[in-house]
């Protein structure tokens, strides 16, 4: 069904313009957007080959004995990527076919102020990916350093701290920086991760099939709990699915757009989950460039794909870590992108990102994930059922803009419905994406319908009298 749009009057809000003073939370207009159907799957092929795919991998093996074998692993992903291609198209349209970013889209469901609460769920968890991709980056930049000086520099830190310099940099260039590093870095990250599979394979098979591939395994809590993780992993991409699609050339149907999901991530998925587990039942170690350290004994090597989990770092960092923090603090701080991109690169350095993953675990990743999905499914819901049931996708987008419009406070109805999710999914963390989803939707219809009857946000939606 093609998106309604209700007709843009010239109304302004106190701003002096229909969508505000500030021109990076403007509607994109056709003119502006630069990225095609291919380099859109290149972006998203870049963004899922990257280090934080492949400890989730890694996670997979605990104390030497795997939770999951190949199989299970296989049909997770599947699964996962089928829902998370699905939730991405119906998340994306009203980004793709309106222009407005992620930050105005939450004023649809919370309102003006109540979206500051939902906008920074987001933000926060994007600000600590970027730290935690950048300390792998960093780990990896070391090896670099370590080869180039003969063992004479040895800091994971300094490296760290450089390369959130370097990061800030290039995304004070916008979304077309990102459109040309994601596109080089899925080629050659995908080249170097292909030739770390062939030595796996080469070398060690008989120790994989023994530690993960022939593993008993689960098709029980932990099965169904590595789905969730995979689909908590993207849960804050597919919710600010609108900052992306909104820099996507029209014309695209929304059947098409499921595929420029599906393929890429698939197959980002099978590479760097394979990869990450067989590298941690080869050597025992979560961390997956100190694993690939220890299997490939070779310096030359080492030094050619450390290089490319720097540049990998880089672009997952630029597509999924920096874009949406950095349009939560423009709301917040009433800041342009520029020094906005400056104070998210800030922010992650002060995240702690070591914490996360040890040498002998990373069940500290995989628990973070579930954490903050266990908020995010919630938002996610409330959006779907808002513009696709109660508003049957009409909306009229410079409301959204008005501070004195009808998307001005916050909607009650939407707060509890996401504190009411969030505390079932916190019943069970193992599936707490799902759990708070399904509640919050229930819960949020129930109120929208029930409770808060003379509600500005019950207006143009079904229960509007």
């Amino acid at each position: 069904m093609p998106i309604q749009i209700k007709n843009v009057t010239t109304q302004k809000n106190n701003t002096g313009h229909p969508y505000g003073s500030n021109e990076s939370l403007r509607p994109k207009t056709e003119e502006g957007r630069t990225v095609g159907p291919i380099s859109y799957m290149f972006m998203w092929t870049g963004e899922g080959i990257n280090l934080g795919n492949m400890t989730l991998g890694a996670s997979l093996i605990v104390a030497g004995i795997a939770t999951l074998n190949v199989y299970q692993t296989f049909m997770a992903a599947i699964i996962a990527v089928c829902i998370v291609s699905v939730i991405f198209a119906l998340n994306d349209r009203v980004g793709y076919q309106t222009g407005i970013p992620y930050v105005i889209q939450l004023r649809m469901s919370f309102g003006l102020k109540g979206s500051v609460v939902s906008a920074l769920l987001r933000g926060v968890p994007g600000i600590i990916w970027f730290g935690f991709q950048s300390w792998i980056g960093g780990t990896a930049l070391n090896e670099i350093a370590k080869i180039m000086t003969g063992g004479a520099f040895d800091s994971v830190p300094a490296c760290f701290v450089l390369l959130q310099v370097l990061q800030i940099g290039l995304s004070l260039h916008g979304f077309k920086a990102v459109k040309w590093v994601e596109t080089a870095v899925s080629i050659m990250i995908s080249l170097g991760l292909g030739y770390v599979l062939f030595v796996l394979l080469t070398n060690h098979s008989a120790l994989i099939v023994e530690k993960w591939v022939a593993a008993k395994g689960s098709w029980g809590l932990p099965f169904f709990g590595f789905i969730m993780m995979l689909i908590g992993y993207y849960s804050a991409l597919f919710l600010s699915a609108a900052d992306y699609s909104r820099e996507l050339k029209t014309g695209i149907s929304n059947k098409a757009r499921v595929f420029l999901y599906f393929f890429p991530i698939m197959l980002a998925f099978v590479l760097t989950l394979s990869i990450g587990a067989m590298l941690a039942s080869v050597t025992g170690i979560s961390n997956p460039v100190k694993a690939f350290a220890i299997v490939v004994d070779n310096s030359y090597i080492t030094f050619v794909v450390s290089a490319f989990i720097v540049i990998g770092a880089i672009g997952v960092n630029m597509m999924a870590n920096i874009i949406p923090p950095t349009y939560v603090i423009t709301l917040l701080t009433k800041l342009h992108y520029k020094p906005a991109v400056i104070i998210t690169g800030l922010l992650a350095l002060c995240s702690f990102p070591w914490v996360l993953v040890q040498d002998s675990s990373a069940k500290g990743l995989g628990m973070f994930i579930l954490i903050y999905s266990a908020f995010l499914g919630p938002i996610v819901s409330i959006l779907l059922i808002e513009y696709y049931i109660l508003r049957t996708q009409q909306v009229h987008i410079p409301d959204l803009y008005k501070e004195d419009g009808p998307f001005a406070g916050f909607n009650p109805a939407a707060i509890m419905a996401l504190i009411i999710g969030a505390a079932a999914a916190f019943i069970m963390v193992e599936l707490a994406w799902v759990v708070g989803a399904i509640t919050s939707g229930i819960v949020y219809i129930l109120l929208m319908k029930y409770a808060y009857k003379q509600s500005e946000f019950r207006k143009g939606t079904i229960f509007d009298q």
